[in-house]
């Protein structure tokens, strides 16, 4: 999360999209993902960053966490 959000905090962002692929071409969330994703929108909150969007791109497709795990970007979320 430090490294990811340093620039942004730096550039007095608002608003963040993630986007990293999966070179296995599978698309598909991994725990790692939605864990990072969770970390992520936490400590941008601090900062007053919103995660906009988590995407994984591979093969020939993309998958939106923001699509597939709602819940994780509901205000006053508890999970």
């Amino acid at each position: 999360p430090k490294e990811i959000l340093s620039e942004p905090i730096k550039q007095l962002a608002t608003s963040i999209v993630l986007v990293h692929n999966h070179p296995s071409g599978d698309t598909t969330p991994s725990k790692q993902d939605i864990l990072l994703t969770r970390k992520i929108i936490d400590y941008a909150n601090i900062f007053e960053i919103k995660l906009l969007d988590h995407i994984i791109i591979g093969g020939n497709g993309y998958t939106s966490i923001k699509e597939t795990n709602s819940e994780l970007f509901l205000e006053g979320r508890i999970i």
